[in-house]
């Protein structure tokens, strides 16, 4: 199977989960979970949210930020990855001045 996120439209989610600023993404999803290439733009973060059901891959392709899972923080930068496994929570900022760009799965199970 081939998904070409050049055909998706691009979506702008202000404040995704009580978190601050804009984010973008495409999304591709299924009943087994999510794929989306999205932009936490400078000053933005995603709020503290729980995965019930999915855990949550994050692949840091550019900018830098910080996840908080479970209340330990980790320091995103490129070609990193931050994983918040089923039953956990997190919540990602950018705390630099540029875009922070990640490529997210999440996997039902």
């Amino acid at each position: 199977m081939l998904i070409d996120f050049n055909e998706s439209r691009e979506i702008t989610i202000p404040g995704m989960n009580n978190g601050t600023g804009a984010m973008t993404a495409k999304m591709y999803m299924d009943e087994q979970g999510k794929i989306i290439p999205c932009t936490i733009h400078a000053g933005g973060s995603i709020g503290l949210h729980r995965h019930e059901t999915s855990d949550d891959i994050n692949y840091v392709l550019s900018g830098n930020g910080k996840a908080v899972c479970d209340g330990q923080e980790e320091k995103l930068a490129p070609d990193t990855c931050h994983i918040c496994k089923k039953g956990s929570e997190h919540s990602i900022a950018n705390t630099g001045n540029d875009d922070l760009i990640l490529l997210t799965v999440v996997v039902e199970r």
